[in-house]
């Protein structure tokens, strides 16, 4: 693969997705169906009732975070993760994150009207609930339905209905041009995804979904689940053409099993973000979906296919303020550390691998 290139590529796409600015709160809550108060089952079987539109909200993930962001809610958010930094004014927000998942008095010093806890923060659920905060808890998600349902769930608690509506139609706009790039494939590589110490992602998964998006077949759903601990024999067996890398895994095409598969021998990986393939959100599905399928089809992928929100945003509720997704991609980076795992499940199973590993590097 022509890999110098197609990382420019993929830095380039990156860097116009940086942020996106908050639609009006006073439009989105005048939205039609978006009144207080309401009331909403979780995926506990807890009905939650919301009296009105919260003005204080904190989330124990970030793709919770991100979402919020994505549909105008930003000003709401007084509490995230660390691994939400990324996200533009982050940093003026309460860290909420404990060595694992969040700290519960934390959130609670955020003196929050609700918090939203996606599925990695199901053990957070309960003592949350017991200090009296208001807390709902959002079900897996693993497909780009699944992330849309999310969203709009989001926004209806938050009182964002119209930036959720507008979130959702910018990644299935995106989503619909990918997929376009790669309609009439027929022979789709074979990939993996590494974890590290032979975890790898398999079939129900949200990354599944990603890769499968991007026009590769992951070879792991073929007879596996969730995120398993594969065999060196079996990941031979397995034989990946392609590897998805991140910055916490670039050189593992390197290492055994890896490097004797056919993705090894002819160094054929795809550099994503780890926090794209690890938080389901719309921005990241959209990120993810144009980096990967340019790298795995550069002979077919048009940067011209990214479909800006400004396209898919009607004028009126358009603020003054452009957006950088709507401008020229720019190679600019991050200012804020954005290279953690993201705490989804597979980004909990790489928090336990890390914390192992710096436990083990101790006892030497």
């Amino acid at each position: 693969m022509r890999r110098r290139s197609l990382v420019c590529v993929f830095v380039l796409l990156v860097g116009s997705f940086a942020g996106i600015t908050p639609a009006s709160a006073t439009a989105a809550t005048q939205a039609e169906g978006c009144s207080f108060p309401v009331t909403m089952t979780d995926a506990t079987g807890t009905e939650v009732t919301i009296e009105e539109r919260p003005a204080r909200v904190t989330t124990t993930n970030p793709s919770a975070a991100q979402t919020m962001w994505e549909i105008g809610g930003r000003s709401q958010v007084v509490g995230l993760t660390q691994y939400a930094s990324y996200l533009d004014g982050a940093e003026s927000r309460t860290n909420v994150s404990a060595s694992f998942g969040v700290n519960v008095e934390r959130v609670v010093s955020t003196n929050p009207d609700l918090v939203i806890a996606p599925n990695a923060s199901a053990g957070d659920v309960t003592p949350l609930r017991q200090a009296g905060v208001t807390v709902y808890h959002l079900p897996a998600a693993t497909t780009i339905e699944d992330i849309r349902t999310k969203t709009t769930t989001i926004g209806r608690l938050t009182g964002n209905c119209e930036g959720a509506s507008e979130a959702n139609a910018w990644m299935d706009a995106n989503v619909d041009a990918v997929r376009q790039v790669t309609a009439d494939v027929e022979d789709r590589p074979t990939a993996l995804y590494p974890l590290g110490g032979g975890y790898v992602a398999a079939g129900n998964t949200f990354v599944t979904s990603l890769i499968e998006l991007a026009g590769a077949e992951n070879v792991a759903a073929r007879n596996h689940t969730q995120y398993p601990q594969l065999s060196d024999e079996v990941i031979l067996q397995l034989d990946p053409a392609v590897l998805f890398v991140t910055e916490n895994t670039a050189t593992v095409a390197e290492t055994e099993p890896y490097a004797s598969t056919t993705a090894g021998e002819t160094n054929s990986t795809v550099a994503v973000q780890v926090r794209n393939i690890n938080q389901p959100a719309p921005r990241s599905v959209v990120s993810f979906a144009h980096n990967a399928t340019a790298q795995l089809y550069p002979d077919r992928y048009d940067a011209d296919s990214y479909v800006p929100r400004s396209a898919v945003t009607p004028a009126a509720t358009q603020t003054s303020e452009p957006t950088p997704a709507d401008h020229t991609p720019s190679t600019d980076q991050p200012t804020t550390d954005a290279s953690g795992p993201g705490f989804t499940a597979v980004g909990a199973l790489l928090a336990v691998l890390a914390l192992v590993s710096t436990l083990s590097r101790r006892r030497r």
